[in-house]
């Protein structure tokens, strides 16, 4: 069995189509089951959520591996950024070692460090550090920018782009690798079975999209179990896989290095519209976004701390390395949103 948290977000509604396609057991975290659409049906559903702890201990009752990828980017009615990325993920990997579970995959995110100066980072840096120090296999992917046609970011920028001119906080000179979210749920997929050799996963078959299922899923080693099929390959095959299931940390990267200015050109180009570029200083944007926020609540259409995302480099020195290591070929954003060049 597989618990699943975030299943309703980008990469967690990408990830849970091939966990099912797969044949998967999977158990979805929600709030909502509603929002996890058809697939409800196909899943265990455990009500709860970052907020609720409890809800964790009922929700890994027979699991054996966790997938993480519930955050916030935001403070929510039930909770701060700190107490939803950190305390929430501290008090999860402690009820995945008391429940037993074998193995733990958490999303931090590029660059994440105590020090850095967004909260949503420091947050992702300390729930990284406590599941690297609990007593259980641990799979950290640490990603730049997340994106998917339709997606929240990418509907805010569509959105605002009917506005005469675009507006950007600062000078939009922060650089990202923005990785679909297609491409993240093939890289969890392959972790999870164990990363492709040469001449297996999706990279080699051409696929996009879909959900290759691989020798290990057909013979019944499923993502919630350490497998147990006979091994195959040489003595140095072996070895070679036995390194490669031992890494534990993969920094997720598209195959470009992209500014703030950009990822907006980009979407802009994908909608068809021209707009000129407006850059707003960045303590006019997070004055009047906090403004904004102690106006509207939760209901503000952004935030200054997702608005700071927007400010701060996210970039692997690594680019691809790890993605290309896991059997996937990352797509090109403007080849994602439908564009040439």
């Amino acid at each position: 069995m597989l618990l699943l948290t975030g299943a309703t977000g980008v990469v967690g509604s990408a990830l849970l189509r091939r966990l099912v396609a797969e044949g998967e057991q999977v158990r979805c975290l929600v709030r909502d089951p509603r929002r996890l659409g058809a697939q409800r049906v196909r899943v265990q559903i455990a009500l709860g959520d970052l907020a609720d702890p409890p809800s964790f201990r009922n929700a890994m009752r027979g699991v054996r591996t966790v997938v993480h990828l519930a955050a916030s980017i935001r403070d929510q009615p039930r909770g701060s950024i700190e107490e939803l990325n950190g305390i929430a993920t501290w008090r999860m990997v402690q009820a995945a070692e008391r429940a037993g579970v074998e193995r733990f995959v958490f999303f931090s995110a590029l660059g994440a460090s105590t020090h850095h100066r967004a909260r949503f980072f420091r947050a992702k840096a300390l729930a990284e550090q406590a599941v690297g120090e609990a007593d259980v296999q641990s799979i950290v992917f640490a990603p730049s920018i997340v994106y998917a046609p339709g997606d929240p970011w990418l509907t805010l920028l569509e959105r605002m782009a009917l506005l005469p001119v675009m507006p950007v906080s600062g000078r939009g000179r922060a650089l990202y690798q923005p990785i679909w979210a297609e491409d993240v749920a093939e890289c969890v997929i392959a972790a999870l079975r164990g990363p492709a050799g040469p001449g297996e996963g999706r990279a080699a078959s051409g696929e996009r999209g879909g959900a290759g299922v691989g020798s290990e899923a057909r013979s019944g080693n499923g993502f919630g179990t350490n497998g147990g099929g006979a091994a195959v390959g040489t003595a140095a095959e072996r070895r070679a896989g036995a390194e490669r299931r031992l890494r534990s940390r993969y920094e997720l990267a598209g195959p470009e290095t992209l500014s703030h200015n950009d990822l907006v050109r980009i979407l802009l180009r994908s909608v068809d519209r021209r707009r000129p570029l407006l850059h707003v200083p960045t303590p006019i944007v997070s004055r009047s976004l906090r403004l904004l926020e102690r106006a509207l609540g939760p209901n503000a259409f952004a935030t200054w701390d997702e608005a700071e995302l927007m400010e701060v480099t996210m970039v692997s020195a690594r680019g691809t390395a790890d993605v290309e290591e896991l059997g996937v070929a990352p797509a090109r954003m403007p080849a994602v949103l439908g564009i040439g060049g």
